[in-house]
C-alpha cells in the first residue's frame, strides 16, 4: 500500500504544479511573450490567462506604462569646437510587446545609444551660443529621430528632455564676466533714463507753475485794476452828484499839503498852479464866515508855478 501512496502523492504534487503552470494571471498595463517549443506563439494581455503546462513557457513580461530614463551626462563637441557636457532624459512607452522583445536585443540600451549618437549630429552643427539657447529646437529634433527609428521597436519615444548644457569652466567664467556687464549697463541706462525723466517732469512741472502763477496774477492785476475803475467811477459819480463848489475844492486842497511834505526824503516839493485859485477860494470863504466883518483875502502869488522852500 505504501508505494501506491507515494504514487498518489506524486501525481497530486504534478496535477498541482501544472494548474500553477496553466494558469497565468497577467497585472494591468502589462503585457507577456509565449513561447511553445522555444518558437513564439502569443501575447498575454492583463487578466487571468490559460497556457499549456510544460509546453507553453513565459519568455518576458513586459511594462506597457510610460517609463522614464536618465542618461549619464555625455560630452558633445559643438561647432565651435567646445566640449559641453549634455545630460537627457527620455520619455518612452512600448506599443507592441513581440517588437520589443524580438526585434532589439535591449531596447533600453539601443535607445540610449541612438540618443547619443543623434546628439552629437545635431550639437555638432551648432555653436555654443545657439546650443545653449536652442532646447526645444534640440529636443524637437531628438525626438523626432528617436521616434521614427524605435517604431520599428515597438517603441514610442514621447518626450525628451534635456536636464542640463554645461559648457567648460574658463566659457563658464566668461559668460558670468559678460552677464554681469550687461547687468550692468542694463542698470546704468535704467538709472540715467530714471534721472533724464526725472528732469522733463520736474522742468514741465514748473513751467506749468509758472504759466498758473502769471496767470493768476493776470487776473488778480486785472481785478484789481477793474476794483480800482469802480471805485474812481463810484467817486466821480458821487462828486457829480454832490456838486462840490470851489470852496470844497479849495479846503481839501490844503488837506493835502501836509501829506504831500511828509517823510523824510521830501525836502523839495512843487505847488501845482491849481494851488492858487484854491486858496484864493478859500480866502474868499474865510472871508465872508468872519463874523467880525474885517473880511481879509489871501493875495495871489504873482508866480503860482514858482518852487516853495524846502521843508526842514
Amino acid at each position: 500500500m505504501e508505494p501506491i501512496i507515494i504514487v498518489l502523492i506524486i501525481l497530486v504534487v504534478l496535477v498541482f504544479i501544472a494548474l500553477i503552470k496553466t494558469i497565468q494571471v497577467i497585472p494591468q498595463a502589462s503585457a507577456a511573450i509565449v513561447e511553445r517549443f522555444g518558437r513564439y506563439t502569443r501575447t498575454l494581455n492583463a487578466g487571468l490567462n490559460i497556457v499549456v503546462p510544460f509546453i507553453d513557457s513565459i519568455r518576458n513580461r513586459i511594462d506597457l506604462r510610460e517609463q522614464v530614463v536618465p542618461f549619464p551626462p555625455q560630452p558633445v563637441i559643438t561647432q565651435d569646437n567646445l566640449v559641453v557636457n549634455i545630460d537627457t532624459v527620455i520619455y518612452y512607452q512600448v506599443t507592441d510587446a513581440r517588437a520589443a522583445t524580438y526585434e532589439v536585443a535591449s531596447y533600453i540600451q539601443a535607445i540610449e545609444q541612438l540618443t547619443v549618437t543623434t546628439l552629437r549630429n545635431i550639437i555638432g552643427g551648432m555653436d555654443l551660443e545657439r546650443t545653449l539657447t536652442s532646447r526645444e529646437e534640440i529636443n524637437a529634433a531628438l525626438r523626432g529621430v528617436l521616434d521614427e527609428a524605435t517604431g520599428k521597436w515597438g517603441i514610442r519615444v514621447n518626450r525628451v528632455e534635456l536636464k542640463a548644457i554645461e559648457p567648460p569652466t574658463s566659457i563658464q567664467d566668461s559668460m558670468e564676466k559678460q552677464m554681469r556687464a550687461d547687468r550692468d549697463k542694463r542698470a546704468a541706462i535704467l538709472q540715467a533714463e530714471g534721472v533724464r525723466q526725472s528732469e522733463i517732469l520736474t522742468a514741465e512741472g514748473q513751467k506749468q507753475s509758472a504759466i498758473l502763477r502769471a496767470e493768476g496774477e493776470a487776473k488778480a492785476a486785472a481785478l484789481r485794476a477793474e476794483g480800482e475803475a469802480q471805485a474812481i467811477r463810484v467817486v466821480f459819480e458821487s462828486i457829480h452828484a454832490g456838486d462840490p463848489d470851489q470852496k470844497l475844492l479849495s479846503y481839501q486842497y490844503l488837506q493835502m499839503l501836509p501829506k504831500i511834505a511828509e517823510g523824510d526824503a521830501n525836502k523839495l516839493w512843487i505847488v501845482p498852479s491849481e494851488i492858487g485859485d484854491a486858496l484864493k477860494g478859500l480866502g474868499g470863504a474865510i472871508g465872508n464866515f468872519n463874523p467880525g466883518g474885517g473880511g481879509g483875502s489871501i493875495p495871489k502869488p504873482s508866480n503860482p508855478n514858482r518852487q516853495a522852500p524846502p521843508i526842514d
